[in-house]
């Protein structure tokens, strides 16, 4: 399946770096969700990338009731590649269709209404689970440094897995 577009749903801006960071990387168009509903007819091939919350891929299911989603990127908090299995889970992403998760950032002045309230609420209870931890992973310390101090992890380094599944899929769209 050839796709045509990368489709996006951003919060605070980090899903929207990925989705066009991929974009300059493959050529492939980049539309915002909303966009995207305006100008791709149903059925098209595309990428699709979410935010992470609560373990939902925000918007996916839209998605995959509008258009053919040959694979799906949520980003989140959580390590790149660490919450790949509970993703396709929570979301019912079909066997066939891969599943990508990729560690976001964190602004808390980005977040505004009931999302705001919502990471205070996350930061004051994970982020004290975290700290009171004494074997932290790297990961969790990574967590904890987001949550604490904010910043941004989105790289090319973190599409490596993505990249590698699309160089596969071009190699069999030209064997076909």
């Amino acid at each position: 399946m050839e796709i045509k577009a990368i489709v996006y749903t951003s919060n605070t801006g980090y899903t929207a770096e990925y989705a066009h960071l991929l974009g300059r990387r493959t050529g492939v168009p980049v539309l915002a969700s909303e966009e995207a509903e305006a100008t791709l007819p149903k059925g098209t091939a595309v990428l699709y990338f979410g935010w992470l919350m609560a373990g939902q891929i925000k918007g996916y299911r839209r998605a995959a009731h509008r258009y053919a989603v040959a694979a799906v990127c949520g980003v989140g908090l959580g390590a790149t590649g660490g919450q790949d299995a509970s993703a396709r889970k929570a979301n019912r992403v079909p066997a066939d269709v891969p599943v990508f998760t990729l560690q976001g950032g964190f602004d808390f002045s980005r977040l505004t209404g009931i999302y705001r309230t919502m990471m205070k609420t996350f930061i004051r209870v994970v982020g004290g689970q975290l700290e009171a931890k004494t074997d932290r992973t790297p990961d969790e310390d990574r967590v904890l440094e987001l949550l604490h101090h904010g910043g941004s992890c989105v790289s090319e380094e973190n599409l490596a897995a993505v990249l590698a599944w699309l160089e596969t899929e071009e190699k069999k769209n030209h064997l076909s």
